[in-house]
């Protein structure tokens, strides 16, 4: 996130040679101890397959544009080698691991959403106050909507690790007030789906952990969410008192904005699916969207359109009803995995970071609706990461 959400080819490029570096020393910390030990997931399969079909793609000379496919092709592999190796290292953690990571990404989001909120107020758009960007910048990010991604994946694993400390615990308040940092920094640049992927999130946490509780637990956990909503809402009043009305009229207002209205997206979407009638089996290859969509566009704009805004109207453009129907096993196999006995894992902290990651890949797939918040290589990576972390396989032990 902090290369610019890694969407330059030097920081995706880096990412990937980082990824592998680390793939190699994970085998050669199992040929060291002499011993292959695999933590296996139901997910490896329509990752395979997916992996596949686009060799396919590529090779049969389905693609439209063999470079970009190729280009895609690597970003895939960085984001399959990360997903592999989430799930190897937290498959058999002790609780003590989980904690520190919790810990970890409480005190990142914090500190990313308190340089956000610096540079958004200090910097006149400007990254890092020096680097110009022609987007509607917010912290390390291009995009404002690129950054809400980013918090939807950080916040419910933060707000979990909060909710699973004891009561008796003295920091879980101030872990409380810290998570209004991030949660404001999203509510501050106005982003339609950020905020909306993040409401859902607060309700199916809260609707999760009301079901756990009963009798005066519940009247705790009102209090608990409560101030855990009213927090952030007055962070946010406070810290833009003059700009409340213009960022809720602006997130109000679905025809006139500075950025890719909701009324361009449909129409974007509706286009891209015509792509997909034309090549329903393959696809026209995995990255090659920007490519052919000039020729199916039927609204007139003076925009760019590397992505169509809709990520799943985008991924059956390029891979077709094979990769459709890969992308729909994977997603039944995930949420099959991830809200499975959700009782018993809610029991220990490492069960509440696992829910945290369930929503936060939630909520990004709902942002995903009307954004391409997956075609940014660093979101990628931290949705991988999560799906890893939220759906934790049993291990198998290989001599």
């Amino acid at each position: 996130p902090l290369a610019f959400g890694a969407v330059q080819p030097w920081a995706w490029a880096g990412l990937l040679i980082l990824s592998c570096v680390l793939l190699l020393l994970w085998a050669f910390g199992n040929i060291w101890r002499r011993e292959l030990r695999i933590h296996g997931s139901p997910l490896y399969l329509p990752a395979a397959l997916l992996f596949e079909l686009c060799l396919a793609q590529l090779f049969s000379g389905a693609t439209w544009d063999r470079y970009a496919t190729h280009e895609s092709m690597l970003l895939l592999a960085m984001v399959l080698i990360i997903f592999f190796l989430a799930g190897q290292s937290f498959g058999a953690a002790p609780v003590s691991a989980w904690r520190r990571l919790g810990l970890f990404i409480t005190l990142y989001a914090f500190a990313m959403a308190l340089f956000a909120i610096l540079q958004f107020f200090s910097s006149h758009n400007l990254i890092y106050w020096i680097v110009k960007s022609p987007g509607w910048t917010f912290g390390p990010y291009v995009n404002h909507n690129d950054y809400a991604g980013l918090m939807e994946m950080l916040i419910p694993i933060a707000a979990a690790y909060v909710l699973s400390r004891p009561r008796t615990d003295p920091r879980r308040i101030l872990l409380l007030f810290g998570l209004s940092v991030p949660v404001a920094s999203v509510l501050l640049p106005g982003s339609r789906g950020g905020c909306i992927s993040l409401l859902l999130e607060a309700l199916a946490l809260g609707w999760i952990v009301w079901r756990r509780r009963s009798g005066c637990g519940r009247g705790q956990l009102g209090a608990l969410l409560v101030v855990g909503l009213a927090a952030p809402t007055l962070l946010f009043f406070w810290m833009a008192p003059n700009r409340v009305v213009e960022r809720l009229g602006g997130m109000a207002n679905l025809t006139r904005t500075t950025e890719v209205t909701l009324g361009q997206r449909e129409p974007a979407a509706l286009d891209t699916m015509r792509i997909f009638s034309s090549h329903p089996w393959l696809g026209t290859g995995l990255g090659t969207f920007e490519t052919g969509f000039p020729q199916y566009r039927t609204f007139a704009t003076d925009l760019g359109w590397a992505h169509a805004h809709n990520d799943y109207a985008e991924a059956l453009a390029e891979t077709g009803l094979a990769g459709g129907v890969l992308m729909a096993f994977a997603l039944v196999l995930f949420f099959k995995r991830a809200f499975t006995n959700l009782s018993n894992r809610l029991q220990n902290e490492s069960g509440w970071i696992q829910v945290g990651a369930t929503l936060g890949c939630c909520g990004l797939l709902v942002h995903s609706l009307v954004d391409f918040n997956l075609h940014v290589p660093a979101n990628a990576a931290w949705f991988a990461a999560c799906v890893a972390l939220a759906t934790v396989p049993y291990p198998l032990a290989v001599a």
